[in-house]
């Protein structure tokens, strides 16, 4: 017959307990946490649906953007170089506190690619990617309020002598650009949102955006509507990388895979298609760039 050990069956259970805790506590460490801005996660999560975001081939609809085709690269890219971490996320107003964290280690790459001049300023302490938007690839579209008929109506890059813009010089590109364009004020607010917000209550003639990929390219979020000035681009030249800390365990590891993963996506034309459906690549016999040299 056998026998019952209360004392000895108590003492299983508590090891059977410990060994699920530290293999679930296990598990949980080797997730890695991603902070993003909150509306470009919220766009995330609407376009992807649930999906699985290895498996997406398609980068058309609605909340599809640049951040978020940058977002859905990154995690493509790395699962291609065979990185078997997993990601969670934590979104947030984050401005310029990604720098800091890259730099110090305790985040390990931005989802949300760099300007190849802003990386570089970033020195010893971060890896710079294979670039993901190539230098001439970026065209960016003139946005204003649809109630800025004036701004609507330009058509030549003198015509930019009456407007204002809005900008930040912590994107070195995108400030280097407006300032070498010939307009009537440049303002400098380091928070996206709020840029957008001035221009659309019209408080700021246009900021500089990537097309949207909605019919029309407009912008929409809660109470902000931009337009973009029909057929004009401003090209912004410069490259956009992958940014990855040189002060995080992981980060070889994932700079290494990051790139066989980039290097696979352009071989299979991956890449352009992504900004392309997206409506972040636009036809450029179909625009005219005000700042060509």
């Amino acid at each position: 017959m056998l026998k019952f050990y209360p004392k000895l069956t108590t003492f299983l259970i508590s090891i059977l307990f410990i060994q699920s805790f530290l293999h679930s506590s296990f598990v949980k460490a080797e997730d890695i946490l991603i902070y993003i801005r909150d509306d470009v996660y919220a766009d995330y999560l609407k376009f992807v649906n649930g999906r699985d975001v290895h498996a997406i081939k398609n980068f058309s609809g609605k909340n599809i953007r640049r951040d978020v085709v940058d977002m859905i690269i990154a995690q493509q890219a790395l699962k291609m170089g065979n990185f078997q971490h997993e990601f969670t996320y934590a979104a947030g107003k984050l401005n310029f506190r990604n720098t800091k964290m890259l730099g110090s280690g305790r985040l390990l790459i931005s989802f949300d690619t760099y300007w190849l001049s802003d990386a570089k300023a970033l020195n010893d302490s971060v890896y710079i990617s294979a670039p993901v938007i190539r230098k001439g690839e970026y065209i960016a579209g003139i946005y204003t309020s649809p109630k800025n008929k004036t701004v609507l109506a330009i058509k030549e890059l003198n015509d930019l002598k009456s407007f204002s813009a809005v900008s930040t010089p912590h994107w070195r590109t995108d400030w280097q650009t407006l300032q070498a364009l010939p307009l009537k004020d440049l303002i400098q607010e380091d928070e996206w949102l709020s840029q957008a917000r001035m221009v659309s209550l019209g408080w700021i003639d246009f900021l500089l955006m990537s097309f949207n990929s909605t019919p029309d390219q407009s912008f929409n979020m809660e109470k902000i509507h931009l337009v973009p000035v029909p057929n004009i681009g401003i090209e912004l030249k410069d490259s956009r990388h992958f940014v990855i800390s040189a002060n995080h365990p992981l980060g070889k590891a994932a700079l290494l895979a990051i790139n066989i993963g980039l290097d696979k996506l352009r071989n299979e034309n991956k890449i352009k298609q992504a900004f392309t459906e997206a409506g972040f690549f636009i036809d450029r016999k179909k625009i005219k760039v005000l700042n060509v040299q």
